[in-house]
């Protein structure tokens, strides 16, 4: 599987914020809005197409890939770099995420150096903590917010 990176642009944006994913990753779905655009077109995000020019994924960095009330519980000490990541729901469940997310963490490595990363997942999401975890990522800290459990998880550098 050959993946390549691309600036997002408001095309790939508008497909991602489309993306629709089955029960219960649909707690993964956004809402179109021009403000979501918008957010993706900050500069922090940025889009990942297949050999077939399909956009594969997506992934952010820094604020844009933190919850937001995780501050309030300390979940977001300094000293690392936030990752977001989204796979196209096409391609999940199908053994393509070490790849996906291997490809994410050389990118960020070329960009920043070997620095340690951090991501945020909802705690119910145990294919994703698993891939983490192949990953090297070990658990950090877990809060809550809305009902739903978090859990942040960190990779030395």
């Amino acid at each position: 599987m050959l993946l390549y990176l691309k600036e997002m642009d408001e095309i790939f944006a508008e497909k991602i914020l489309s993306w629709s994913y089955e029960t219960p990753y649909d707690f993964y779905d956004n809402e179109y809005s021009v403000e979501a655009v918008q957010e993706m077109l900050n500069h922090s995000y940025s889009a990942i197409l297949d050999d077939h020019d399909e956009v594969f994924g997506f992934f952010c960095i820094g604020d844009s890939a933190q919850v937001p009330i995780g501050a309030d519980f300390g979940a977001y000490p300094q000293g690392y770099i936030d990752v977001g990541i989204g796979m196209n729901p096409e391609f999940t469940g199908r053994g393509k995420g070490f790849s996906f997310f291997t490809f994410i963490l050389q990118q960020i490595y070329e960009v920043h150096g070997v620095v340690p990363v951090r991501l945020t997942v909802a705690t119910f999401n145990t294919r994703a903590i698993r891939l983490y975890e192949k990953l090297g990522f070990v658990k950090e800290k877990e809060f809550c917010h809305r009902d739903i459990e978090f859990l942040t998880m960190v990779k030395g550098a």
